[in-house]
């Protein structure tokens, strides 16, 4: 049975893209995930998550979409909340997948509708979401992995390119390097890898900054 584990990075941050992630591997494989130390991403440093994606790739399936700081915005505007931007990119990577099972950690705060909307689009696969499934599931905890590793790799190029602009922080809300970064800017100046829905941001344009 093939089974694929869904997992996303980057749902809180104000800058950088949501990074969807998809990790397939055949059921038997499972025991080879374990031994290779694969767990929750959070509870992996940086360095060995890099490593473990890398070995993820040589033995399944991975499958991402990047979701840009701009698109997020485009798609707010058009009246999609975040659960449903995450949704649209966990069928996309589904579609691509065509798996016998997929795990997802749960966006939704209520599993089950997740699990229902899910199968009205594929009616033949075994669905199930769980919250804090990257804890349970193997698949999902490679996928955490693979979604975070990629997320770094992004917000790593947002720095490179844009050194001249300051430090840009981790790119949560909370980080104050983050905000001090944020503070140098006018709304319509914000580069376009800041969200420029996300409230702390939305006050600028108000004038509350």
């Amino acid at each position: 049975m093939k089974v694929l584990g869904i997992d996303e990075a980057g749902r809180g941050p104000v800058i950088g893209p949501l990074v969807v992630a998809g990790v397939m591997v055949p059921e038997r494989k499972f025991s080879i995930l374990k031994k290779m130390g694969i767990k929750d991403s959070k509870k992996l440093t940086p360095e060995r998550r890099r490593f473990l994606a890398r070995k993820i790739q040589r033995i399944a399936r991975v499958f991402t979409v990047k979701i840009s700081a701009s698109d997020i915005d485009a798609m707010r505007a058009r009246g999609f909340n975040l659960n449903e931007i995450e949704k649209i990119a966990i069928r996309r990577i589904i579609m691509e997948a065509q798996p016998d099972r997929v795990i997802i950690d749960s966006v939704d705060v209520k599993p089950s509708r997740l699990e229902d909307e899910i199968r009205a689009h594929f009616k033949d696969m075994e669905v199930k979401a769980e919250h804090g499934a990257d804890a349970r599931y193997y698949p999902v905890a490679a996928a955490s992995i693979i979604a975070k590793v990629e997320r770094d790799l992004e917000i790593e190029k947002i720095r490179k390119k844009n050194r001249k602009l300051g430090d840009i922080g981790s790119g949560y809300p909370s980080d104050p390097r983050t905000k001090r970064f944020l503070e140098g800017f006018s709304y319509d100046e914000l580069p376009d890898f800041v969200r420029k829905s996300w409230a702390t941001v939305k006050k600028k344009k108000e004038g509350h900054d």
